[in-house]
Formats: C-alpha cells, structure tokens, sequence
C-alpha cells in the first residue's frame, strides 16, 4: 500500500507532545512491514534541513485572499519518506503552534489549511498515487473534506483515516477565518449554534474521513459518552462503525533497561539487579534516603489538571501529604506546567523529606525514574493512550493509575488477576480514590521481594511494541481500501 501520513509534528524533526512520537514510530514500524510510507510535514524554522534534499515541485497554492508560494525538500529514515512543506508560515516562526504553549499563533487556521492543500498538492505532482490518506489530530481535519469535495479524478481511490490523538484539541477557530482559506463552506464543519458557530478543523476531519481511529480501544468508547466527548459525542456515536481504538505502542529500541544509555547499570526481566542499584543512585541523586527497602514512587508528567494534580493537592492535608505521612514512602515528581501546581508542590517538598519535587523537563530523568523506581503514579482525569506506564511495563515498574483510556486497557490490576496483574488500577477521581491505591499498591510491595519479582517479570513481558499496532492499523487501511 502507498501510504501517506500528514501531520503537524514528527520524531526525531519536531515535537511537542505524544503526537510527534506516534508518527515517527508507526511509519517505521509500517514501512518496515513492507508498505510504502511517506510522511509530510511542515518545515519549521527550528528544524535543521542543511543535509535535506529538494523535491522539484513548486506551486502556488490559493488561500482566497493571496496565492501562497510553497516548494518542498526531502530526507530519508528508517525506511520512510518524509516531505516538509516550506512557507514563511513555518520558516520563520520559532514554535509550531505558538511561540509558547499559552499563546497560539492567531494564523494557525491559515497555516495548517495551507499544510493539507500543499499535501494532496505534493502527492499529485509527484504523480504517486495514495491509498491511505492518514490525518493526524485538528491540524489535518480539512484533509479528509478536500478528497471528498474537490472531486479530483487523481484521488479517486484514494481513502481518508483520521486519528484523534486528544479530543480536548479541536482546532476551532472564528466561522469568518474559514473565507480567507479558500475552502468550500459545509456546514458540517462547524460547531456551536447560530452565533457562536466556529470553525472546527477536528470535528470537519471527523464527518468526513472514511475511517476513524483513537489511541486506544477504552478511550474509543469513552468519547461517545457526554463525559469524555467534548460536544461530539453524538457524532462519534453515529460513527461508531467506522471507529476503532488501537493502543499505541513504544519505541523498543530508545526505552530498553537492558541497553538504555542513560542507565550506569542495566537490567532485564530474568536478571533484575541492576534495577536496585538504579534505584539506589536515584534516591542518592534526588536527596533521598538510600534504602531498598522503602518503595519508591515517581510521577513524571504536565503539572495540569488532566493529570490528576488538583485532586491530589487538594484538601489539608491533601493526598499527598496524607501518603507522606502516614506510610514509609519515597516519591519523585517531575515535570513543569500549571504555576499554581508547580508551587503547592515545591512547598510540600519543602516540608516532608521522603518528597522530592523537581520542576523541570529532563529525558535524562524521565529514564532513570522509569528504570529506578518501584511504582508509577498516573491518577489521570483521562488518558486518551498514555505513554508513561508502557514505560513503566518496559522497565519493571508498576503502574498505579486511573482505569481511564489507555491506561484501562495496558495494566491488568493484581487485585483483580493475582496471578497475571501488573499494576493498580482505580476508579474514584478523588484525592481518597488516588490515597486507597496507593494504599493498595503498598500492600503489595510488603509481599516480600519474591512477590516484586514475579510482578516485574510479567511487566516486562508485555508487548508494547509498535508492530502490534502497525499491524492494526494496516488491517483498517485494507478494509477501508475494500469498502467494508
């Protein structure tokens, strides 16, 4: 199959959250079954193009108010193509959605209608028929609606998928900005009512796309109820036929104990020691007790409300002091976000020594708390996939987490499956829910290291791989290119 995905970001070009890293990894894990994937992308200013090459394609693609130059390069990895876009809309701008995360760039509905024009643009002077038109998250919502209305013998058989990464981000934008891009108006595209219709690039990708997927099979459910759907649960509803929940997978190469470059001393899951002394320089590092016998928790994570932090510091003492407290516990946190949050905490730290609090974003550490640490805590509201506690499997340490999204259907709670759990799953959204299991997870560690062991062994063995999933998504290309 010739498969082209389109996208706002990419490892190892760009990147500002989870999307980039699904890109990157399921067109390798795709290409290296045999298809044939390119991606296209936007050429950022901050993304170093010296060693790319140029595609002989040049155009001018019309916004309704001015005919946009565009012209393309090109680099090879992994088995995949990938094309950037190059315009001022993306050259000369430091960020990809805004100069910072709080200040979107007032454009962006300009900018990302210019990145799905200049894709199918691409595709039809480089004369390389599509079958899967793959569109991730808002970015690329226009996509599906231009194969369908632009009638364009070219892309004829040409299928649309469209990916919701976060439903949260929908890409809405004033109903009058959607005349200075030259697309046709449906009023399908639209959310709200009479005068608070907006522009809605998520929600036009997600009526006319002819297959749906979301990143894991739970979080496909949950946003056809009104809880989880963010106003187009009954759109997702009626759709329910075309959509599927595929869990994401893991790059196996770049999170591996066994390998991992950031770790002194490795490990497997037949061979665990050197998961102890990981610990041990973590403790010594982040101004710990060194002792293996007190568990170790960590959080990694947004400092924001999705993630669980208001319930666990609300309330005095809130949860957090509570667990501190009350058991003999270490806990790591670290992260940036919410300054409001970044600041209760770095005030709890201050006054319980078996916390350490560090506002910061580090790869380094990401690492060694998955590898050093006993559990993991993911109290999230929801969790479209989740990242975090497929490292933790990978490494042996136990997720404690919501059962929500992508979290509900990777850990098998050791309550419920004594013999084949590999975490603690909760369901109260609250600072008790989040304080019982922990509780719960404590029980277990004072099972003895016998007990840890045979835990860990199991989450080891989970198969979190990419290929898995590559081959997921493959099958809904070929029943989308078979009209079923």
């Amino acid at each position: 199959m010739n498969i082209c995905m389109v996208s706002s970001e990419s490892v190892p070009f760009s990147k500002s959250g989870g999307l980039a890293d699904v890109v990157g990894a399921l067109s390798t894990a795709l290409a290296s079954l045999g298809e044939d994937v390119r991606v296209v992308l936007p050429l950022y200013g901050s993304v170093d193009a010296s060693s790319f090459l140029e595609v002989p394609v040049t155009g001018e693609l019309s916004l309704l108010d001015s005919e946009e130059q565009v012209s393309f390069c090109q680099t090879n990895l992994n088995g995949v193509t990938y094309y950037f876009l190059r315009h001022p809309f993306f050259t000369e701008r430091k960020g990809i959605y805004g100069d910072t995360s709080f200040t979107p760039y007032v454009d962006n509905l300009r900018r990302y209608t210019l990145l799905n024009k200049g894709a199918l643009f691409l595709c039809k002077e480089l004369d390389w028929k599509v079958d899967i038109m793959h569109c991730h998250d808002w970015t690329c919502g226009f996509l599906p609606y231009l194969l369908k209305t632009e009638n364009d013998k070219f892309f004829r058989d040409t299928k649309s998928l469209m990916t919701i990464h976060n439903l949260a981000y929908q890409g809405e934008f004033s109903r009058l900005e959607l005349l200075c891009c030259d697309v046709l108006p449906d009023d399908r595209m639209f959310s709200g009512n009479a005068s608070s219709k907006r522009t809605n690039m998520l929600k036009t990708g997600l009526v006319f796309a002819d297959k749906l997927t979301t990143v894991s099979p739970t979080y496909a459910r949950e946003i056809q109820t009104k809880e989880y759907g963010c106003n187009l649960e009954g759109l997702l509803s009626e759709r329910a036929h075309d959509l599927t929940g595929i869990i994401n997978g893991i790059d196996y190469e770049e999170w591996n104990p066994q390998t991992d470059p950031f770790m002194n001393h490795h490990f497997s899951a037949n061979q665990q020691k050197g998961k102890a002394l990981t610990k041990a320089e973590l403790q010594a590092e982040f101004g710990l007790e060194v002792d293996e016998s007190i568990p170790l928790f960590s959080m990694i994570s947004r400092l924001a409300e999705q993630k669980g932090f208001v319930e666990l510091l609300e309330g005095s003492p809130c949860a957090l002091e509570e667990m501190l407290q009350t058991h003999a516990m270490q806990m790591v946190i670290v992260g940036t976000g919410d300054h409001a949050l970044e600041k209760k905490l770095v005030e709890i730290g201050q006054r319980h020594d078996n916390l350490s609090v560090n506002i910061l974003f580090s790869n380094r550490a990401a690492h060694l708390l998955e590898a050093g640490s006993d559990f993991f805590l993911m109290p999230s509201r929801y969790e479209p996939c989740g990242l975090n506690q497929l490292y933790s499997l990978r490494y042996g340490t136990l997720p404690v987490a919501r059962r929500t999204g992508g979290l509900a259907d990777s850990i098998l709670d050791l309550d419920e499956n004594p013999e084949g759990g590999t975490g603690i799953l909760f369901d109260s959204m609250t600072g008790r829910g989040i304080l019982e299991a922990v509780e719960r997870a404590l029980q277990w560690w004072s099972k003895g290291k016998k007990t840890m062991q045979a835990i860990r062994t199991r989450c080891m063995h989970w198969d979190s791989t990419w290929e898995r999933s590559a081959r997921s998504y493959r099958s809904i290309y070929e029943s989308s290119i078979r009209g079923k």
